[in-house]
């Protein structure tokens, strides 16, 4: 199969060929910015629909999402800056929402016939000539001028490390949240959620109206978060990213204890940290049902013994079901370990996009900002499309490696240490800066005469 260029037809070798691995929320964002710049693509994907993470019930077993869930962050706030959401979409859509607009993104500009369904990459490799070599679960292989990751991070299940003690020997069912569907496992069980993140919350919430009782254990505390604040979508209070970080965090510290109150009035641990510096939670329901006394909050877990789930503090409770809402590891499954990977889901990326050392691989939806992915996928999709038409130079290699430890060390300085923050960044911020160095390197490339950084030395040809 040819590759796409902007009007459907086989391409010219005017421009690198790319592979982009995956067409979820990310994916299909790069796949408009590249046809949109006619730079000639194969985009494939394991399932057979676009969507991701959002499909319920994905053919491919990658989605986490659950049959009632309904996303944490606003509707003006998730969608694509090139296609807004209707206004008939409620302002917390649900997962089916989601994934019908994805649907209706990818009709709508007419890329459905530019994605391979139900084709799988199993192995990515560099020649030394720098041209990747894609081999397909189908059996093919072929050569690309560049990659595009969009394989997204939510899927690789993690759980608690070490295993606790006790827990190859208990009675009861143990999960990840990976695989929760709805909460008809629940029915007159008792029910440990383990976490304090968002599938935490929601899934005790779902646990909290059917479960016989339903225990809360935090390994840590959490700032809790309403989905709305003086009327409106908490995430669209003014966060003007020119105002220095600490004088928002002061301010949206007091928003939130003024709104929320304090995490420990409800039994909930303390959080050892100040707002911005870990993942708050959102949730709009869990210190209701707190407060109702359907949800029992509890400190960690330190064993399991038979049909008990012993804590910290000493107390036990008899659990029929324990589920791990642990997060997720960065992996890369299509690349040898030692190639590229994220141990402890750790790494460097410059803008959390661009390989230092290999020019011609790009990370696309490789973040966790407090809000949703796609704008910001949106954007980094096409800041590489203009890389690759040459209209964007990057740093030099000395100015590029201290701009990733310098980033390095600011996530560690105001982050608490956590496999979750490795990729963490403020929407907002995020966006700002990277228009400010895309302008920046537009001068750059037209300074060195708009050249080619990646050259269209691949292949067209399929080999079996």
């Amino acid at each position: 199969m040819s590759a796409h260029s902007a009007n459907g037809s086989s391409s010219s070798a005017a421009l690198p060929k790319v592979c982009v691995i995956g067409a979820g929320s990310s994916g299909i964002a790069a796949v408009k910015a590249l046809r949109d710049r006619g730079i000639p693509f194969d985009c494939f994907e394991k399932s057979d629909r676009v969507g991701g993470n959002w499909v319920f019930g994905n053919k491919n077993g990658m989605s986490a999402a659950y049959r009632d869930l309904f996303i944490n962050v606003s509707r003006e706030r998730m969608q694509y800056v090139d296609y807004p959401m209707p206004d008939s979409i409620p302002d917390f859509p649900h997962h089916t929402h989601i994934a019908r607009y994805f649907d209706d993104y990818v009709d709508h500009f007419d890329l459905r016939e530019s994605i391979e369904f139900e084709t799988g990459v199993q192995h990515a490799s560099r020649r030394a000539d720098g041209v990747w070599e894609i081999a397909l679960d189908t059996g093919e292989t072929r050569a690309y001028d560049a990659l595009l990751v969009a394989n997204g991070h939510h899927w690789d299940q993690r759980w608690p490390e070490p295993a606790f003690p006790g827990s190859e020997d208990f009675a009861g069912v143990q999960m990840h949240a990976h695989t929760y569907i709805d909460n008809s496992i629940f029915l007159d069980k008792d029910v440990v959620v383990l976490g304090i993140g968002n599938s935490a919350m929601d899934i005790s919430v779902e646990s909290s109206y059917v479960a016989r009782n339903t225990y809360l254990a935090a390994r840590q505390g959490a700032w809790i978060i309403p989905k709305y604040v003086f009327g409106r979508p908490v995430d669209q209070l003014p966060n003007n990213p020119r105002i220095p970080f600490k004088i928002r965090q002061r301010m949206i510290h007091q928003v939130i204890k003024t709104t929320a109150g304090n995490p420990e009035r409800f039994g909930l641990p303390k959080p050892n940290h100040k707002f911005g510096e870990a993942h708050p939670t959102v949730s709009g329901r869990i210190l209701d049902r707190i407060a109702h006394g359907t949800i029992q909050p509890k400190p960690n877990i330190a064993s399991l013994e038979g049909e008990q789930v012993r804590f910290v503090d000493g107390s036990s409770v008899h659990a029929d079901v324990v589920v791990y809402c642990t997060g997720y590891k960065i992996t890369f499954p299509f690349f040898d370990e030692d190639f590229i990977s994220a141990p402890e889901n750790h790494i460097e990326l410059f803008q959390r996009v661009f390989h230092p050392e290999l020019d011609n691989v790009f990370f696309i939806g490789l973040l966790q900002p407090l809000g949703a992915i796609m704008p910001l996928a949106e954007a980094q999709s096409a800041w590489v499309g203009d890389y690759l038409r040459g209209e964007y130079s990057l740093p030099d290699p000395a100015q590029l490696r201290r701009a990733i430890q310098a980033d390095q060390a600011a996530m560690r300085k105001r982050y608490i240490t956590s496999k979750r923050h490795t990729i963490q960044v403020d929407y907002d911020d995020y966006l700002y800066a990277l228009a400010q160095e895309r302008q920046q390197g537009a001068q750059r490339a037209r300074a060195h005469g708009l050249a080619l950084p990646v050259e269209p030395r691949a292949s067209s040809a399929v080999r079996a």
